[in-house]
């Protein structure tokens, strides 16, 4: 077990000597520890791998000029000079947020990104302004449209965080996929199969190893067949990858830059870099925020007190397994996968620094 001040610092120096300024590592760290004690460890600490080795093939600027290059009153586009996604996605939700401070609304579509972590992050920036969050971003191509074996879009996740006057905000983080790339990582490296409907190999046939994409698999969208709508799944994606790509000026499906270096990068391109969408409501553009706000207590209380099937203790809200795991780790710790120990150690090595 690892307390997570160990890791948080830990992974701010590994940025630091990758070359980024002590603010932006102190923000991609933030994104990585808020993962882990979130219980989503497929984009925690697995991920520093990923970012290191795009580093070292030079897919990463680590002292990015992120500037808007178009706005409204309302809106934004901003362009994030190829920044690690965290840099370029918390400045845009920032911009967002002063944006509706001032319009009611806030829209940024931000192009020339990279990953960036969990999007469940950027929306709660919004909650303590009493503002409605939204967060999109699209994703290296791993997943196949429905009927299809190409590998056309990503795992595209969705987050909203709402908040509400005595009730824990309303936070609902997801992938438009059954899986996320990074739990099927961490699958392999446990060396765990999966269950079938969630990837399959390159013929179309279901597969239940996670190894499959490195062999020119894909995953499949939410529903996993078509019995169970994964055609609803891929509309999700492909209106996460329109608002974040199409929008702004980012790459759109295929072309977006894989976020693994093991993956190469296209000839061809759409756009710049990986794209996001963020958004921003103020609550008292809508009603007063109080009168909302206890509104949306009555809801959750109601939706709470609904009849758990069996075998349920009781009915949840978006965003409470994540805040349980997250109280549970903040006092026990954050456990990490021996494999992807190593793949640290490696690291810190590497960089002349220190992981224990």
């Amino acid at each position: 077990m690892y307390p997570h001040k160990y890791l948080f610092d830990f992974t701010k120096a590994v940025f630091e000597k990758m070359g980024c300024g002590e603010d932006d590592a102190n923000i991609i760290a933030d994104v990585f520890i808020a993962a882990e004690l979130r219980g989503h460890a497929s984009h925690g600490m697995i991920r520093i791998k990923d970012y290191y080795q795009l580093w070292k093939a030079g897919r990463i600027n680590v002292n990015p000029d992120v500037r808007i290059i178009h706005e409204s009153p309302s809106t934004a586009v901003v362009d994030g000079d190829g920044a690690v996604g965290m840099v370029a996605a918390n400045r845009s939700m920032d911009i967002a947020i002063e944006k509706a401070k001032t319009a009611g609304t806030g829209w940024v579509a931000t192009r020339g990104s990279n990953h960036f972590g969990i999007a469940g992050y950027y929306a709660m920036k919004a909650l303590k302004h009493d503002m409605i969050g939204i967060c999109l971003t699209n994703a290296n191509p791993l997943v196949a449209p429905t009927n299809s074996i190409s590998r056309m879009m990503g795992t595209n996740p969705i987050a909203v965080a709402i908040p509400a006057f005595n009730n824990p905000p309303f936070v609902a983080d997801f992938a438009t996929t059954p899986i996320a790339r990074g739990k099927l990582a961490v699958a392999e490296k446990k060396g765990e199969k999966v269950p079938y409907g969630l990837v399959q190999d390159n013929t179309g046939k279901p597969s239940d190893r996670p190894e499959i994409l490195k062999e020119g698999g894909s995953m499949l969208t939410l529903g996993g067949d078509n019995l169970h709508g994964n055609h609803k799944g891929y509309c999700l994606s492909a209106i996460v990858d329109i608002f974040s790509a199409v929008l702004g000026g980012a790459n759109f499906g295929p072309f977006v830059p894989p976020s693994v270096a093991y993956l190469p990068l296209l000839n061809e391109k759409t756009g710049e870099g990986t794209g996001h969408f963020f958004g921003t409501m103020r609550i008292d553009a809508f009603q007063p925020a109080d009168g909302f706000k206890k509104m949306m207590d009555k809801w959750i209380d109601t939706f709470r007190a609904s009849k758990p099937a069996e075998g349920y203790d009781k009915v949840l809200i978006p965003g409470d397994p994540e805040r349980e795991k997250e109280k549970l780790l903040v006092k026990e710790g954050i456990t990490i996968v021996s494999a992807i120990k190593e793949d640290l150690k490696v690291i810190a090595k590497d960089l002349g620094i220190n992981f224990e």
